[in-house]
C-alpha cells in the first residue's frame, strides 16, 4: 500500500477547487499571546504554497492547546493567522467559527490561489470524542467546506498518530493525500525505525518515564545505546537506591525502572553528576553535585557537565541518532547547558561522524530554536512528538494509515 500524495493532487489538478488542509499550528504562545516558536508555521509553508500556486482555494484546519471543546478564546487561532499571513506573503482570513454559518460564507467566496483559516477545531467537542459516530458527524461538516469536486490534504504530521475528525475521519469522506511535510516526515523516519545504520543511539528526556516507557521497550532490543536525562532520569536513579530530593519522581514507575535497568544495563547509560537548584527559579541558587550529594529540600532541574561529556562520547561513534526530550528545564537559561551541550553533542556527532541524526519534535525541537543552536547541524527536526515516538516503536498511525492507496 502506497500514499497518495501532494504530488499526486497536483499532477490531477487543483486550480479551482477546494482543497481542505489539516495542518500542525499547534504553536507555543507566551503570556501575552504572541507565538514564540513559529516552527510548525514554516514547516506548513511547502505544501499550502503549492497548492496556492496550483490555483486552489484553501482551506485550512488546526488546533491549538486544549479548550476541551469550549470556545475559549485564549485558544483562538488568530495570532496563527497573522503570523501565516505574512509568512505566505499573502492575506489569510480567519472565519469566526470552525463549521458554521461564517466558515462556509467565507469558503464559498474563495477564489482561486485564495487561503482561508477556520478557528480551532478543538472548539468542537467532537473534534476528538470517542464515539466514531460523533466525529463522523463533525467530519461531514468539515468535508462540506470543501463542497463538491473537493479534496483533503494531511499535511499535521504532529497528529497523524490520533483518530480524530479533522485528522481521521474527514480522510474517508473525501479523497485523501499526505501533504509534502508528512511524506518527507514519514521517508525521514523510516530511515531511523527500519535498517538504522550501527551504532545506533537514542537519547530521551521529557518527564516521566511512563511516558517513554512504550519507545524504551521497543528500542531496546533496536539501539545500541539509550541515554537518559530529563525529568525522567531521577526516577531512574531513585530505582538504583539514590535520594533525588525534591527532584521530579514518578515513586509508581521505581519498579519498573529496576526491572528496565536489570534487563537493559548494557544499553541504558544514565547521569553520572548533577545540577542542583535551592528551588524551582531562574535566579535559585545552585551547584554541581554528585548523584548521592543533592542537598536536602533541593532539587535537580538538569544534568551536570560530566554527565554531558560522558553522553558526548557515546554519540560521538554514532552512527543513526534520535532524540526526544530535552536533558533539563531549557526554557531557564541557568538550567539550559545539558540539553545545548547534548545537542551540541549531536551536531558534532552529524558533521564529523556522518551520522544520520533526528530531532523528535516537542520539546526538544523547540529547545533547538530557543537555545540558537543551528538547525541545519541535524539531518531531520520533526515536527510530531508523539507522532515520531509511535511511529519507532512501530505502532500504526491512524492519519497515515487511512491515506494508503
Amino acid at each position: 500500500m502506497s500514499l497518495k500524495t501532494l504530488q499526486d493532487l497536483l499532477d490531477e489538478g487543483v486550480d479551482g477547487r477546494h482543497v481542505l488542509v489539516r495542518s500542525d499550528f499547534n504553536v507555543p504562545l507566551n503570556d501575552a499571546g504572541e507565538i514564540t516558536d513559529p516552527g510548525r508555521i514554516t514547516a506548513s509553508l511547502p505544501t499550502l504554497k503549492a497548492l496556492l500556486d496550483g490555483g486552489a482555494k484553501v482551506i485550512v484546519t488546526a488546533h491549538l492547546g486544549r479548550p476541551k471543546g469550549e470556545v475559549n478564546p485564549r485558544f483562538s487561532l488568530a495570532p496563527v493567522a497573522e503570523a501565516l499571513s505574512e509568512a505566505l506573503g499573502q492575506y489569510v482570513a480567519l472565519a469566526a467559527d470552525v463549521t458554521g454559518e461564517d466558515a462556509h460564507e467565507r469558503a464559498n467566496g474563495l477564489t482561486e490561489g485564495e487561503i482561508l483559516l477556520v478557528e480551532n477545531v478543538r472548539f468542537d467537542a467532537r473534534e476528538t470524542s470517542k464515539d466514531e459516530a460523533e466525529r463522523g458527524a463533525f467530519a461531514d461538516e468539515l468535508a462540506a467546506l470543501a463542497a463538491d469536486n473537493g479534496a483533503f490534504v494531511s499535511d499535521g504530521f504532529g497528529v497523524v498518530h490520533r483518530a480524530q475528525a479533522s485528522v481521521y475521519d474527514v480522510a474517508k469522506r473525501l479523497p485523501a493525500y499526505a501533504g509534502a511535510l508528512v511524506g518527507t516526515e514519514i521517508s525521514e523516519l523510516k530511515k531511523v525505525a527500519e535498517a538504522p545504520e550501527k551504532p545506533y543511539v537514542v537519547v530521551l528526556g521529557g518527564s516521566k518515564v511512563s511516558d517513554k516507557l512504550g519507545v524504551i521497550e521497543a528500542l531496546s532490543g533496536k539501539a545500541d545505546k539509550l541515554i537518559i536525562g530529563g525529568g525522567m532520569c531521577y526516577t531512574f536513579l531513585a530505582a538504583q537506591g539514590y535520594n533525588v530530593q525534591k527532584s521530579l519522581l514518578q515513586e509508581e514507575m521505581i519498579d519498573t525502572c529496576k526491572d528496565l535497568l536489570a534487563r537493559h544495563s548494557d544499553k541504558l547509560v544514565l547521569p553520572v553528576d548533577l545540577l542542583a537548584a535551592a528551588e524551582f527559579s531562574a535566579d535559585a541558587e545552585n551547584k554541581v553535585v554528585a548523584l548521592d550529594s543533592i542537598p536536602e529540600g533541593w532539587l535537580s532541574p538538569d544534568i551536570g557537565p560530566k554527565s554531558v561529556e560522558v553522553f558526548a562520547e557515546v554519540l560521538a561513534t554514532a552512527k543513526t541518532i534520535f532524540w526526544n526530550g530535552p536533558m533539563g528545564v531549557f526554557e531557564i537559561e541557568a538550567f539550559s547547558q545539558g540539553t545545548a551541550g547534548v545537542a551540541q553533542a549531536i551536531i558534532d556527532a552529524t558533521a564529523k561522524n556522518g551520522a544520520f541524526s533526528v530531532v523528535g519534535g516537542g520539546d526538544s525541537a523547540a529547545s533547538v530554536r530557543v537555545l540558537g543552536l543551528d538547525e541545519e547541524g541535524f539531518s531531520h527536526i520533526s515536527t510530531g512528538g508523539g507522532a515520531s515516538l509511535e511511529y519507532l516503536e512501530g505502532k500504526e498511525l491512524p492519519g497515515v494509515a487511512v491515506l494508503s492507496a
